[in-house]
Formats: C-alpha cells, sequence, structure tokens
C-alpha cells in the first residue's frame, strides 16, 4: 500500500523523500536541515528522537538508519507496533539500492529522476585514484573517516583514496598529528558532524595541505549525490 504518512530519521532520505513526495512527509529530525524551508513535525535527534512524537504522528513508516539510528528506538518503536524500515548504506551503490528498495517496495512511490542520474554517475566502475585524502569528522577528540564507510567510499570513486581506509575501526580516534603525518595529499574538512571552517581546523596541520568542504556532498546519500559529483570529480 503507498505509504501516506512518512516520518525519517536520517537528513539525506529526508531531503530524498521531501523532494519526491512533501506532503507525505509528516515527521523529521531536528538534524533534517533540507530541504531549506522544510516544513514537518521535529522529533529531535538521530540518537534521541521523541519516539512518543513519532507515535503521536500515526506514521505508515518509520525510515531510519543502521549507522545513524539506535537499534534501541527501532525496537521500541516495533514493540508499540509502529512499523520501522532499516537501511544499511556503506557504499555509494548501497544507497542507490536502497533507494530502489524503499521507493519500490517500502513507500510504493515512483522513482525520482535523480537516483537515476546518481546510478549513471557513481555506480559505474571505480576509476584509478589520482590522489590520496584524510577526512577529519571531529576533534577533542579527533575522529576521523576509517573503513567501509559511504564517504570513504564516494570519495574512492572520486579518484581519492582515503588514507586511513585499512584502520580496523570504521571512525577511528587519531591524534591530529597522526593525520598530518599519514601521507595524504589533502585533509578534507567537512562543515558536519563538526564544523570545520577557516579559523577551527587547518591549524592544526603543518605538513599537510587542507580544503574546507561541504559535509552534505562527501556524507550525505540523496540528491546530493548528483550535486557531489560535479564538484568532486574532474571536469
Amino acid at each position: 500500500m503507498t505509504a501516506q504518512r512518512v516520518v525519517s530519521l536520517v537528513p539525506s532520505i529526508t531531503e530524498a523523500l521531501a523532494q519526491a513526495r512533501p506532503e507525505a512527509l509528516v515527521g523529521a529530525t531536528d538534524w533534517c536541515t533540507h530541504p531549506a524551508g522544510l516544513d514537518v513535525t521535529r522529533v529531535r535527534g538521530t540518537k534521541n528522537p521523541d519516539l512518543a512524537a513519532i507515535r503521536a504522528l500515526e506514521p505508515d513508516v518509520v525510515v531510519v538508519n543502521k549507522e545513524e539510528n539506535r537499534e534501541l528506538d527501532v525496537r521500541r518503536l516495533r514493540d508499540a507496533g509502529v512499523r520501522v524500515h532499516v537501511t544499511v548504506i556503506e557504499t555509494v551503490p548501497d544507497a542507490v539500492a536502497a533507494y530502489d528498495e524503499l521507493f519500490d517496495d517500502v513507500l510504493e512511490w515512483p522513482r525520482p529522476d535523480w537516483l537515476a542520474q546518481a546510478r549513471e554517475l557513481w555506480c559505474g566502475p571505480v576509476p584509478p585514484a589520482t590522489g590520496s585524502c584524510a577526512v577529519p569528522v571531529w576533534r577533542d577528540p579527533w575522529m576521523v573517516v576509517g573503513r567501509s564507510t559511504f564517504t570513504g567510499d564516494l570519495l574512492r570513486r572520486a579518484g581519492l583514496a582515503n588514507v586511513f581506509a585499512d584502520h580496523a575501526d570504521r571512525y577511528p580516534k587519531v591524534e591530529a598529528a597522526e593525520i598530518d603525518a599519514a601521507g595524504a595529499d589533502v585533509v578534507l574538512l567537512p562543515d558536519e558532524p563538526y564544523v570545520f571552517t577557516d579559523a577551527d581546523g587547518p591549524e592544526a596541520f603543518t605538513r599537510t595541505p587542507t580544503r574546507l568542504v561541504s559535509g552534505r556532498l562527501i556524507t550525505w546519500y540523496g540528491p546530493s549525490l548528483v550535486e557531489a559529483h560535479a564538484a568532486l570529480t574532474p571536469a
């Protein structure tokens, strides 16, 4: 049955659903910042959602992600009789396949045009690496993108090899000096989840050039994938 009332606890997916059928999106987290002016009930954060508020919205389905949301909240919603769909995304092809399933089988909505574009742009053979990078996502303590992450796969498909891709952890804690000495051609400093700026981040690196980048373009999976390809890959 076509979903008429949907709550999304994943910012990337919220953007996709709001573009596809805004009238059906009834709830989202405080972190769901796109599209601009999104007018839905806010249900707190990805890690501390207001479960009572979600239940009160009487959604046909709540969409979550294994990495971004807590298993405990999924279990509590399901125990309360709420249908929850869990996405698992560690690569760009994972994201495209997750949307195929979401639109075709869970929501029963038409696939949006951007999804075919993203598949065409990102899901072909992985090109040779033309450079290397490190991607901090937090400081105090410093944390970087490690193994088996969507961000790492996206950047690799854009030609940038992650120097921490073989680390045992997906988001390892490391010292800034270790990042600086890792041999990357560039340290990419996104504006989310930690908000790196000109005055907060680049000063920690004396050996490796830094570049401020949009966190949405390297960590979000959704309509931004089309924009990300234009911004990250050579012309």
